[in-house]
C-alpha cells in the first residue's frame, strides 16, 4: 500500500489479496538463497500477474536479497531503481523473468519446468539428485483469459511437469470489474482436461488451508498442479476490498490509514518491526540449503567428474572448449560443398554440423518439423514419460512455443531454438519482444520467407515480417543467401548471448555463391562485398537472401555492357550497422550514390542503404497465389528489372 501510494501509481489489489498465500509459500516452501540468486538448484518463482510487482519486491526485501533494500521499495516505479512497475529480469538478479504481458509468465514457467525435467533426466544418477527443484507460479484471471495460457498449460499436462505448481488468485475481479460478465470458464475442469492435478476451493486467506493444498501439490509427481485460491482483491482495505477500484490505482491516504487500522498494523510506512524482519530473513536457511547441495554436488563430482564438469559448464552458459575451431571447420566444409539448396535445408545442414558438438541445444517446431527442418540427426524427442532428450513436439502453438523457449533459456542449461513459418511470427510477436527486452538468447527459425512460398498465397507470404523484426531493439535478424551464409548465421545465433536471433530462410532453392576465405570471414560482419570490379564501382547492387543470386545475374549483365558493378550481400543489417565506420564505408562508399537495393519484401527499411539517388526493388503489397517463379516475374524481381533500375540510377 505504502509503495503504491508513494509512487502515486501501481496495483495494490493483487499484492494485498495474495499476501497470505505468499507468506505461506515463501516462508515454508520456496527453496532459495538470498546470498546467491543464481544458485543452480534453487526453486524458480514466477509472478505471472506481473502488475502485482510490489508483492514480489516485498518478498525479496523481507527474505534478505541485497538488491532490494527498503530504499528500493520507497522508490517504487522511479527511474534508476530495480522496483519497476512490472518485474524486470536482470542477469544475475533474483527476478526470474520479466512479466507484465499476461499469460507469458506462466508460459515461461512451463519452459523452466521443462528445463528442470530435461536436465534431471540427463544428469541425475542414483543417489545423486543434483537437479531437483520446483517452479512456483502466481497467476490471476487475466493470465488464464489470455490464449497463450491454453497453449502452454495444455503442453505442460502432456509432458507431465510434476514440479510445476501454480497458485491461482481467484478473486473474480479484473480491470473492468467482476469477471462474471466475460469469464465464466470452469477453470478447474479446464485444467483437469489438460491432465493437471487441480486443488479447488482453497481459502486463500487461511494459511492452514493454503499449506495443506501446497502439501498435496508437492506430493503429486506426475502432474503439474493448479491450486485455486479464493481471495479478496485489496484484502484489508475496509471500503475498497473486493472491488476493481483496488486493481490499478493507489488506495488514497485516508483508505491506507483505514486499512492499517483494520489490519492492526502499527508500524510507520516502510518500517518493518525487528521481530517480523527476523522471522522473514531467509539468509541463514538459504545458505544452509545451498551448502547441503554443494556437498551433494561434490560427492557427485567425485563419482561422475565428467558429468559434473559438463553440468557446471552448461549452467554457466559457456560454449564447450574447441567450439571456435569446430565452427570454423564446419563452415569451411559447407563452403566446399558448394550446394545449391534452399536456406531452410541449409539450416538443417548447419544444425547437423553444430548440434552434436553442443548438447545444450534444445529445440522444436510448431507442428512444421518437416517444413522448418529443425529436427537434426542427433535429435531425441522428449515425452511425458521420457525427458532425456533435446527435441520438443510443440504442436500448433507458435506464441506458447516462443515464450516456453524464453523460459528454457532463463532457467539455464540450454540454448533453445524453435521453428515456424515467417508469417506466423506475428502469432509469437510479444514473446519475441520479451526475449529482446530481457536480452536473452533464443534462436527463431523462420522459414518460407517471402512470395517465394508460391501457391499457398498471401496468407502465408510474409512481405512485411522481416522488416518488422529488424525494427525490434536487441533482435538480430539474418536472411542468408545460401548455405554458407546460413551456417554463419547459425554460428552468430549460437554465440549471441545478448539477445534473440531470427533466421529468415527460403523455401525455394538458391544458388551457392563462390567466395574467397576472406569473404567467408566477412559474412560475420553482416554485410560484405560479394562481387567486385576493378577500381571504384559505378553502381552498387545490394541484396539479401534469395535476391542475392538475382543481383549477381544482373551484375553479370551490366558488366557485359562495360558497367563497373559491386554486389553487396547483407544478410544482417543490424550486425552490419554495428561495424566500425571505416568498414561500412569500405563496403558502401559514400561517393557511390548510384545504388539499387533488392529484397522480396517491403522496401521502406532499404532506403537508408540505397540513398536518395538510389532505387529499391521490393514488394509493398500483399502477394498472390501462383508458382514462385511467376510471382517473382509479376512483382518485378527479375534480372532485367534490376538491370533497368541500375541504368536508371546511372542516368543511362
Amino acid at each position: 500500500m505504502d509503495a503504491v501510494q508513494a509512487a502515486n501509481s501501481g496495483h495494490p489489489g493483487a499484492p494485498m489479496g495474495m499476501a497470505d498465500i505468499a507468506e505461506v509459500l515463501w516462508r515454508d516452501y520456496v527453496r532459495h538463497n538470498p546470498a546467491n540468486p543464481r544458485w543452480a538448484d534453487r526453486d524458480r518463482f514466477v509472478l505471472s500477474n506481473g502488475h502485482a510487482s510490489m508483492l514480489l519486491y516485498s518478498l525479496l526485501h523481507l527474505t534478505g536479497y541485497a538488491d532490494f533494500p527498503i530504499e528500493q521499495l520507497r522508490n517504487f516505479r522511479q527511474l534508476g531503481y530495480k522496483t519497476a512497475g512490472h518485474p524486470e529480469y536482470e542477469a544475475g538478479g533474483p527476478i526470474e523473468t520479466t512479466t507484465g504481458p499476461l499469460g507469458q509468465g506462466i508460459t515461461n514457467a512451463v519452459g523452466m519446468a521443462m528445463a528442470e525435467k530435461m536436465l534431471a533426466a540427463e544428469f541425475n544418477r542414483p543417489g545423486h539428485e543434483i537437479v531437483d527443484h520446483k517452479t512456483w507460479v502466481f497467476l490471476g484471471d487475466g493470465c488464464l483469459m489470455e490464449g497463450i495460457s491454453h497453449e502452454a498449460c495444455s503442453l505442460a499436462g502432456t509432458l507431465k511437469l510434476g514440479k510445476l505448481i501454480c497458485l491461482y488468485d481467484d478473486n473474480d475481479i479484473s480491470i473492468d470489474g467482476n469477471v462474471a460478465g466475460w469469464f465464466t470458464d470452469d477453470t478447474a475442469k479446464r485444467f483437469e482436461a489438460y491432465g493437471w492435478h487441480v486443488i479447488a476451493g482453497v481459502d486463500g486467506h487461511d494459511p492452514t488451508a493454503v499449506a495443506a493444498a501446497i502439501d498435496k501439490a508437492v506430493g503429486e509427481a506426475q502432474r503439474p498442479s493448479l491450486i485455486c485460491c479464493k481471495t479478496v482483491i485489496g484484502f484489508g482495505s475496509p471500503n475498497k476490498q473486493g472491488s476493481e477500484s483496488t486493481h490499478g490505482a493507489p488506495l488514497g491516504a485516508d483508505e491506507v490509514a483505514a486499512a492499517r487500522a483494520q489490519l492492526g498494523w502499527q508500524a510507520a510506512p516502510f518500517e518493518v518491526p525487528a521481530n517480523i524482519a527476523a522471522a522473514w530473513d531467509a539468509r541463514e536457511r538459504g545458505a544452509a540449503a545451498e551448502g547441503a547441495w554443494n556437498e551433494d554436488f561434490a560427492a557427485y563430482n567425485a563419482e561422475y567428474p565428467e558429468l559434473a564438469a559438463e553440468f557446471a559448464r552448461r549452467m554457466a552458459g559457456k560454449l564447450p572448449h574447441g567450439w571456435c575451431k569446430h565452427a570454423d571447420a564446419a563452415i569451411a566444409e559447407i563452403n566446399g560443398e558448394a550446394a545449391d539448396i534452399a536456406t531452410r535445408k541449409a539450416s538443417l545442414r548447419a544444425l547437423n554440423a553444430f548440434a552434436p558438438f553442443l548438447p545444450e541445444m534444445a529445440g522444436g517446431s510448431a507442428d512444421l518439423t518437416g517444413s522448418n527442418l529443425t529436427k537434426h540427426a542427433a535429435s531425441r524427442p522428449i515425452s511425458g514419460s521420457d525427458a532425456n532428450g533435446n527435441y520438443v513436439w510443440f504442436g500448433v502453438r507458435e506464441f506458447g512455443m516462443t515464450a516456453i523457449c524464453n523460459g528454457i533459456r532463463l532457467h539455464g542449461g540450454f540454448i533453445p531454438y524453435s521453428g515456424t513459418f515467417l508469417t506466423f511470427s506475428d502469432y509469437s510477436r510479444n514473446a519475441l519482444r520479451m526475449a529482446a527486452l530481457m536480452k536473452i538468447q533464443n534462436i527463431l527459425v523462420f522459414t518460407h520467407d517471402s512470395i517465394g512460398l508460391g501457391e499457398d498465397g498471401p496468407t502465408h507470404q510474409p512481405v512485411e515480417h522481416t522488416a518488422s523484426l529488424r525494427l525490434m531493439p536487441n533482435m538480430s535478424v539474418w536472411r542468408p543467401c545460401d548455405a554458407v551464409e546460413t551456417a554463419v548465421a547459425w554460428r552468430h545465433a549460437l554465440e549471441n548471448e545478448t539477445g534473440p536471433t531470427s533466421l529468415v530462410l527460403t523455401r525455394q532453392g538458391v544458388p551457392h555463391q563462390a567466395r574467397s576465405d576472406e569473404q567467408v570471414a566477412a559474412i560475420a560482419r553482416g554485410g560484405y562485398v560479394l562481387i567486385d570490379c576493378d577500381g571504384p564501382p559505378d553502381v552498387l547492387l545490394i541484396a539479401t537472401g534469395s535476391e542475392v543470386g538475382l543481383v549477381a545475374g544482373a551484375a553479370d549483365a551490366l558488366a557485359g555492357e562495360g558497367v563497373k558493378v559491386r554486389v553487396v550481400s547483407m544478410p544482417s543489417t543490424d550486425v552490419f550497422d554495428a561495424q566500425e565506420d571505416d568498414y561500412r564505408e569500405s563496403v558502401l562508399p559514400a561517393a557511390v550514390t548510384a545504388r539499387v537495393a533488392v529484397e522480396a519484401g517491403v522496401t521502406e527499411c532499404w532506403w537508408r542503404f540505397a540513398g536518395p539517388q538510389g532505387r529499391v526493388i521490393g514488394v509493398d503489397r500483399f502477394g498472390e497465389s501462383a508458382p514462385a517463379g511467376e510471382l517473382f516475374e509479376h512483382y518485378g524481381l527479375t534480372v532485367d528489372h534490376v538491370v533497368a533500375a541500375a541504368r536508371d540510377v546511372l542516368g543511362s
